[in-house]
């Protein structure tokens, strides 16, 4: 994937500023998950801002790098991350400010100001949604040179969309447990704030809405990742169409994974102990990634040793040339 990165004025300068505000707050809220020993539902009281913060930096990073992509600057997509930015700020400022009081910031209406803090937390969020839709239509209406950077880029935007969406069961009207003033939960089949995997905390004894959520939305890092390492070690020998192709059976096998973790999860089972039917479906998915992976691949080394037959007699046939990766092989008809 070779894009050539602008002058440093074209990066989005709020984006940035946020970027460096929640590296600062990820560092902070580090040290008083060690120095703090207040609890909150069964983890340091401290370990949601350090996983939002952490979150919204590699969010921020990546869109900044999302509109360096654009090969001319447009005010809507800049408006609209100056809204991601300023969404995200008010998201993590009540975060924090519940910490600092002592309660939960998610789910809570146990008083007026903390159903009007959670009610405005949804609405931010909302916003936010809308906002990150908006550059990722007007990123794909600008054209990328390399195509397999292009699906790259489209797919991670639509996959973190997914994991958004895939967070609203946590708010259905079911999903809250029978307790007075808490409007939702993250966990199914079991309560919020019971034993959960280290750091991340998902639930370790029922399903966990909250691993859905996460690897969606890090689509927007993983799959970029993916076409560069295709193009940066593939030694030339995947051309720019079949790195293309890979992306795609990539981001398809991501969607599938991240409903069938949320499948899993609204079915209340843990991570790590899924049922007969949960690990099927599993290796279906994993069985039907690697065919499709297989048969690109197989496709690819077939056109690669097809003799040249188009070659008139008496005419020397042109040289091999080795392709540079993220350049396009124009003696291929594109597809």
């Amino acid at each position: 994937m070779t894009t050539n990165l602008p002058r440093r004025a074209h990066w989005h300068r709020p984006l940035l500023v946020f970027v460096s505000a929640m590296a600062v707050l990820a560092v902070v809220s580090a040290v008083g998950i060690v120095a703090d020993q207040r609890v909150l539902t069964g983890v340091p009281i401290w370990l949601k801002p350090f996983k939002f913060s952490v979150s919204f930096v590699l969010y921020g990073l990546t869109l900044a790098w999302l509109l360096t992509l654009l090969r001319r600057r447009s005010r809507i997509a800049e408006w609209a991350a100056t809204v991601v930015v300023a969404m995200g700020t008010v998201e993590m400022a009540i975060i924090v400010g519940q910490v600092l009081r002592g309660t939960a910031s998610h789910y809570n209406e146990t008083s007026p100001l903390n159903a009007t803090l959670w009610l405005l937390m949804g609405a931010a969020i909302m916003v936010l949604f809308a906002a990150h839709l908006v550059i990722g239509i007007v990123v794909l209406r600008q054209p990328i040179a390399d195509r397999a950077a292009r699906y790259a880029v489209s797919l991670g935007i639509g996959l973190a969309l997914l994991g958004m969406l895939v967070a609203i069961p946590m708010t259905l009207p079911g999903q809250a447990p029978a307790v007075e003033g808490i409007a939702g939960a993250h966990s199914v089949g079991v309560s919020d704030g019971g034993p959960g995997l280290p750091l991340v905390g998902w639930s370790t004894t029922g399903g966990d809405l909250r691993i859905g959520h996460f690897v969606g939305l890090h689509a927007l890092q993983v799959l970029p990742i993916l076409a560069l390492l295709l193009s940066r070690f593939s030694g030339g020998r995947l051309d720019e169409r079949t790195r293309a192709r890979l992306l795609v059976v990539a981001g398809a096998a991501y969607g599938a994974f991240t409903l069938l973790l949320t499948w899993q999860a609204l079915r209340g089972q843990p991570l790590l102990r899924p049922d007969a039917l949960t690990l099927a479906a599993t290796a279906a998915l994993v069985a039907a990634t690697a065919t499709a992976t297989l048969t690109v691949l197989r496709r690819h080394r077939r056109l690669a040793t097809a003799p040249n037959t188009a070659t008139a007699p008496g005419m020397a046939t042109a040289p091999n040339t080795t392709m540079v990766p993220g350049t396009v092989d124009h003696s291929e008809v594109t597809g």
